[in-house]
């Protein structure tokens, strides 16, 4: 894709198809701030013959769709020796491997969450693989630093490194039961660093996350990490889910526990945190939005930049296709408008205009289809621009000492962005018109 400013292509999204408004965001937090999802159904929806469709209809590969949605990393489950259920199987190394250079290939960052499983491993069960159930646990610890490093290794020869490596999944109460369950914490903690010393052999630079669940539970979390901390566990990242959902309330009666239990985990342990899992009803389009809305808000509210960012798990697992409730596709198999909350600028919300001391940008209130432009104390020839994705100028006016202008936007629709160039500052904004 050919841009007059190529610096800017990253930051240029896709089209939303929202009810008729504006709204305007700066451009320089969306690219640091993660917004994830987790994929693990994709490759069996795909072999299954499930078909993707933007918000426009039109069919197209799904991870194209989730990034033109915002979502700039992927996180990828790995069983140990899986079977081949539809949608409790698969994910097998190999699977994985596939499915991480596509991610990578798009530009993509990538976490790895290592269950140490066949299947599912979560508060409710942490089943050791088949093939390790009669080993010691001098074994196990031979297993899980094999395991681990024989997948990064195998992406890192393909040339993806993953970004994150998730050791273990949901794990309050420990993994490998029973041998590394929290009733031996001192086993728990050998596994675990097992895990980290097999990432850190393939890259030091891949992040280690130890991740439970109920983000929200301060004393879940404080007793967790304690007991971590007091066993000299090693990561780098400490991973929550949270989904309303499953808390049985409405996430306004539990944000805010979520982020002060965020905050108090980066002072208390001086760790940078991720949501690396949260999900909402996809039948309450609205609810799910605003949710995720304020759980960006509340991660990139965290202190000094140690709040990550936010994946949703399963966003494009239709219910059609998954019986799981908590995606975000409907069952035309377009994405939900809960997914675009993932476009919202993180420190801002929707709907904001954000304005420069030295200019103001906001719908025309008497016009529509028209964009006020007012420059303060600009002096000069200022030249307003708006361009399309491909870097094409679609409108320009020059003003010389002037403090207004009004640009037409009627007819034009989806993303653009819009430039101030003047010899004392030169701005871009990214606009979404419908």
């Amino acid at each position: 894709m050919k841009m007059i400013k190529p610096f800017l292509i990253p930051k240029l999204l896709a089209f939303l198809l929202f009810p008729a408004f504006i709204f305007l965001n700066p451009i320089k937090s969306i690219a640091q701030f993660v917004k994830g999802a987790d994929i693990g159904w994709l490759s069996q929806m795909e072999a299954t013959g499930y078909k993707f469709y933007d918000s426009t209809g039109v069919q197209k590969e799904c991870l194209q769709i989730l990034k033109d949605a915002g979502i700039n990393s992927i996180r990828l489950r790995v069983w140990v020796n899986p079977s081949n259920d539809k949608a409790s199987g698969h994910c097998s190394k190999k699977e994985v491997a596939a499915m991480a250079l596509r991610v990578k290939n798009l530009g993509m960052k990538l976490m790895i969450n290592f269950h140490y499983s066949d299947s599912w491993a979560d508060p409710a069960q942490q089943t050791k693989p088949a093939a390790w159930q009669n080993h010691t646990f001098s074994q196990l610890l031979t297993d899980v630093y094999n395991h681990t490093y024989e997948v990064l290794d195998t992406l890192k020869t393909l040339g993806v490194k993953p970004d994150w490596a998730q050791i273990g999944n949901e794990i309050p109460g420990g993994m490998l039961w029973p041998d590394g369950s929290t009733s031996n914490w001192g086993q728990l903690a050998q596994l675990l660093n097992k895990g980290y010393d097999a990432t850190k052999a393939v890259d030091s630079s891949i992040k280690v996350i130890v991740h439970i669940d109920k983000g929200n539970d301060n004393g879940r979390f404080r007793y967790f990490f304690d007991k971590a901390t007091s066993y000299n566990v090693r990561y780098d990242i400490i991973g929550a889910s949270y989904y309303p959902y499953w808390l049985g309330s409405d996430y306004t009666a539990t944000i805010n526990d979520l982020g002060n239990n965020l905050n108090d985990m980066v002072s208390r342990y001086g760790k940078e945190v991720m949501v690396v899992e949260v999900g909402g009803d996809y039948t309450l389009v609205q609810n799910t939005f605003d949710m995720l809305v304020a759980v960006i808000k509340k991660v990139s509210a965290v202190p000094n930049h140690k709040g990550l960012g936010v994946m949703y798990w399963e966003p494009q697992g239709a219910k059609s296709w998954s019986g799981y409730q908590l995606s975000c596709w409907g069952s035309d198999g377009k994405p939900t408008k809960a997914l675009y909350a993932f476009l919202t600028d993180p420190s801002l919300g929707i709907n904001t205009i954000k304005n420069g001391t030295r200019f103001k940008i906001y719908p025309n209130p008497n016009f529509g289809g028209l964009l006020n432009v007012e420059l303060t104390g600009m002096k000069g020839i200022s030249t307003l621009q708006i361009l399309d994705v491909n870097g094409k100028i679609v409108r320009e006016k020059k003003l010389e000492n002037q403090p207004s202008a009004c640009l037409d936007v009627r007819q034009l629709h989806g993303v653009y962005l819009i430039n101030i160039n003047n010899q004392e500052e030169s701005i871009s904004q990214k606009i979404f018109i419908n």
